[in-house]
């Protein structure tokens, strides 16, 4: 692995996603080191075997969950001790758009110190795009979210919307964050708490035109009900550490649905008690 721009992917099955995430990026950036963490999931490492640009790195599973950010501090460790100055981190669910590391690598050469966000399109169920000339007219930006054309920026963005389905940032930057939280486990919060880290330290969040993943369909509950307790324990996380509570949206969902009620120090899992801080691994 050399110097220069490295992807990261954190993954725990999807395995028909993560080999067409490798298909499109040897296509749009042929020979670009891909380190793939691996959280307790032995397959991937014989699914990538014979793929001389990708490293895998096994993280085991934790009692709570997935630790989807001790396995991105894994990544970006492993890429920043092989040298890269550029670190693009990926969802195992998001395909590279032809811009993609283009636009992040111009981006930091331009706001070295930011966290550097690109747009996002949501593809529909069905579509499963197997080169890269399919994408580009694909290209549906989730309409939340900034989405400057190629080549321009949008700084001072909102943190609060940052997301980590695909984002990149330099050696010096990451060194600032001091990476994910490890407190957090499971679903729900990491990149919430990655980004007030971010506004509390002066690291800007700019959006990157160009800069295009495309997200594989897959099913999704909104709310997440399967994860509430993932959510509330998370949540809880993050009260302790900012003072504030995130997700506030979905827990309006799921109070109205029953799965959550609201005590003096904060949200609970229906008919359990209240749940302790997780510690990390």
């Amino acid at each position: 692995m050399a110097e220069g721009t490295v992807v990261v992917t954190v993954a725990h099955g999807r395995h028909d996603h993560l080999l067409r995430q490798r298909r499109l990026l040897r296509e749009v950036a042929p020979g670009t080191p891909h380190v793939v963490v691996a959280m307790d999931d032995a397959q991937i490492v014989a699914l990538l075997r014979d793929d001389p640009h990708v490293r895998v790195v096994e993280v085991a599973g934790h009692p709570d969950g997935l630790p989807l950010a001790a396995a991105r501090n894994a990544g970006v460790s492993t890429a920043l001790d092989a040298g890269a100055d550029l670190v693009v981190l990926l969802d195992v669910d998001c395909l590279p758009g032809p811009g993609l590391l283009e636009g992040y690598e111009r981006a930091a050469a331009q706001v070295p110190d930011d966290l550097l966000c690109g747009p996002v399109t949501y593809l529909p169920e069905g579509v499963l795009p197997e080169r890269a000339a399919e994408l580009a007219g694909l290209s549906r930006p989730h309409p939340a979210r900034p989405a400057p054309p190629p080549g321009e920026l949008v700084r001072d963005g909102d943190h609060d919307l940052f997301w980590s389905l695909s984002f990149a940032v330099t050696p010096s930057t990451w060194r600032t964050l001091g990476g994910f939280c490890e407190e957090y486990v499971g679903y729900g919060g990491e990149d919430t708490d990655l980004a007030w880290t971010a506004r509390d330290r002066g690291v800007g969040l700019t959006w990157v035109g160009g800069a295009q993943a495309y997200h594989q369909w897959h099913p999704v509950s909104s709310p997440p009900v399967e994860h509430v307790v993932d959510v509330v324990r998370n949540a809880r996380v993050a009260h302790r550490r900012w003072g504030r509570w995130p997700m506030r949206g979905w827990f309006a969902e799921l109070e109205a649905m029953g799965l959550v009620r609201w005590e003096a120090d904060g949200p609970v899992v229906a008919g359990e008690s209240v749940p302790g801080p997780t510690i990390g691994s």
